[in-house]
């Protein structure tokens, strides 16, 4: 069939960028650790093609950091560019909230838009099992619902790009909070765990309360990160 085979490739590429993700994110592969296109391609099993398309990929992201003439690397990251980093995400966010407090379309009332209204509750539920994985300590499960959770949430805002963006700058955060979270033995008790918060103050259209718990938010991440460096 015509086209197969750049679909495969397309499909590969992706599945090979997801679980090189997937990889850094749970902390298995270290910062500093470096490694060839062949040594991935042999890994999966795979053409050198797709592999490196996705390493291209992850390297746009800031997953990974290419690494001329030698491959690609896991970078390291230092809390200032955590703080950076948050910073960035939050100029974004503040202009989410304040779209809000300006009449958004998607967060008009009265009434409520009864799409707005389900989709906040689905985003509710993301928020729910973030903050139990949160309490106890799962990192990598945090992870996935905190992207989910925020992915969800920008899209109720209706701007492909704004989302995209904002995934970017969490996914690399993430990349860079988890290199230094994972130096705790026990991190139960210890992650923020406000999401549901978030969603309820969204709902009731309180857009300096949402403002407030993202700061909260940045803020307890941030001191908790530095804690860690200065030991």
């Amino acid at each position: 069939m015509p086209g197969t085979g750049a679909v495969t490739r397309s499909t590969l590429r992706q599945q090979i960028a997801d679980a090189l993700r997937d990889e850094v994110l749970a902390g298995r592969l270290r910062p500093g650790r470096a490694f060839t296109v062949k040594e991935i391609a042999e890994q999966y099993g795979v053409s050198a093609t797709p592999v490196r398309e996705a390493l291209v990929d992850l390297s746009a992201q800031g997953i990974l950091e290419a690494d001329q003439h030698r491959g690609f690397r896991v970078p390291e990251y230092s809390v200032t560019d955590y703080r950076n980093m948050i910073e960035a995400r939050s100029l974004v966010t503040d202009g989410m909230f304040q779209a809000l407090s300006a009449g958004h379309p998607a967060f008009r009332t009265p009434p409520a838009d009864s799409r707005t209204t389900a989709a906040l509750t689905t985003v509710r539920r993301r928020g729910e099992e973030a903050s139990r994985a949160a309490a106890a300590g799962d990192l990598t499960v945090l992870i996935g619902y905190d992207l989910r959770f925020w992915r969800e949430l920008s899209s109720l805002f209706g701007n492909p790009y704004l989302g995209d963006f904002l995934h970017r700058l969490r996914v690399q955060s993430w990349v860079c909070a988890v290199q230094h979270l994972l130096r705790l033995p026990d991190l139960r008790g210890r992650l923020w765990a406000g999401h549901t918060d978030l969603v309820d103050a969204l709902a009731r259209r309180e857009a300096d309360t949402a403002r407030s718990i993202v700061a909260e938010s940045n803020a307890h991440s941030l001191e908790l990160l530095e804690h860690l460096t200065n030991g």
